[in-house]
């Protein structure tokens, strides 16, 4: 084996065990966080994942930019929250007047990592539906998105590359549970 193919697989290995770290750090924090902040037994989440990455290139070429989501990501919790991939914007779906992220956020959390590592930017907007105090609403969408940037930063994501950003108009499209929400679009 050159030494070009060992550095390869070191690489490789390393970037391999980070993607894991992070997706056990995410899953453990949502494991205590649920664990501390609702004394009523859960349903485990139904999980539905299906991400595909672009395969490694040969030694020859440049490594990938992004990894490119083919399909749809959703974990859906009983209580609402859930995360959805679609078109390269991740949502993060949130119970009513709740602000924590779903338990299985790792995936979504990874995509957008990917695409920050590959040198662009995460803008992040927060939705609320339309029912009870309007106020209140506008306050629980910021707080949402900025959970979702919290995250982002504690996993190791640039603080300058994820952009917080206040839509024109926050109450959110469609039904309620799909109007609670934070919209993370990657930009170059």
């Amino acid at each position: 084996m050159s030494d070009d193919d060992s550095q390869q697989n070191f690489i490789l290995g390393f970037v391999m065990a980070l993607i894991a770290l992070v997706i056990f750090f995410v899953v453990g924090i949502a494991i205590w966080h649920k664990g501390h902040g609702n004394t009523a037994a859960a349903k485990p989440p139904a999980v539905t994942a299906m991400v595909t990455t672009m395969p490694a290139p040969p030694p020859a070429q440049p490594a990938p930019k992004v990894a490119e989501v083919t399909e749809t990501v959703t974990v859906v919790i009983p209580d609402g929250a859930s995360i959805r991939v679609v078109d390269g914007v991740v949502n993060f779906y949130f119970a009513t007047g709740s602000a924590d992220l779903a338990p299985g956020a790792a995936e979504a959390l990874a995509a957008v990592i990917k695409g920050v590592e590959s040198g662009r930017k995460a803008v992040v907007s927060g939705f609320h539906d339309t029912t009870g105090d309007a106020a209140i609403n506008e306050q629980l969408a910021k707080k949402r998105a900025e959970t979702v940037r919290d995250v982002l930063v504690g996993l190791g994501v640039p603080a300058a590359k994820v952009d917080l950003q206040k839509p024109a108009v926050t109450a959110g499209s469609g039904n309620n549970a799909e109007a609670r929400r934070v919209e993370v679009k990657l930009v170059d």
